[in-house]
């Protein structure tokens, strides 16, 4: 798993409620914290929110209308929702955003009140780059001020990935520096470090 947490002073604390995995900003200790994942169709957004969740999430899939997608056969037709509870007691709740074009309207309704945004990407996907700047721009149309990071799954399913195609759509996109790490969305340690990042990314964006 690579990881670039570029610009970011923060340093979150140790905080799980059954492992060492999560970590909370020093800013976030009060309350709770909602954090969302965005990203396309088959990305897995779904996946990573099991592979987190205290408990059985709640998801609203349904069968893909236009057919399986490899191994995919269902979709998020609303979100899915999941709780992470942190060792001094916050509890971080994740939404998970539909990634098909036309439930957008979910998005902003989704993300009001977000302390910040995961975007998943499908490594695999020879339009990552671009999937990439088409989600960027449509979360910074919704809230320009939202911290965000970018989480590649699949990237050893292609040989052809570069993740320098997704700097440079970050970099087009006219969004500043986003962390970026590639991640097996099954594992729960390395989804956690997409939420230890995001945490650090919304602490700095509090500062």
């Amino acid at each position: 798993m690579s990881l670039d947490l570029v610009d970011h002073t923060a340093r979150p604390a140790v905080a799980s409620s059954h492992s060492n995995e999560f970590r909370s900003a020093p800013t976030m200790t009060a309350g709770s914290v909602k954090l969302v994942i965005a990203g396309p169709v088959g990305a897995g957004k779904t996946t990573v929110i099991r592979a987190l969740a205290d408990g059985e999430p709640v998801s609203t899939e349904m069968p893909l209308t236009t057919g399986p997608m490899g191994d995919k056969t269902t979709t998020t037709v609303a979100l899915d929702f999941a709780t992470i509870l942190l060792d001094d007691g916050v509890p971080v709740m994740l939404y998970g955003l539909p990634g098909q074009d036309h439930f957008g309207f979910m998005r902003p309704l989704l993300l009001q009140g977000a302390a910040g945004a995961i975007v998943l990407l499908d490594g695999s996907d020879p339009t990552v780059a671009e999937q990439c700047t088409d989600w960027l721009r449509s979360i910074r149309d919704i809230d320009g001020e939202l911290a965000l990071v970018i989480g590649v799954t699949k990237s050893d399913c292609s040989d052809a990935f570069d993740i320098r195609l997704v700097r440079r759509a970050i970099r087009d996109s006219g969004v500043a520096t986003v962390p970026i790490m590639t991640i097996d969305g099954r594992d729960r340690q390395q989804a956690a470090h997409l939420v230890r990042a995001l945490l650090v990314a919304a602490a700095s964006h509090e500062a």
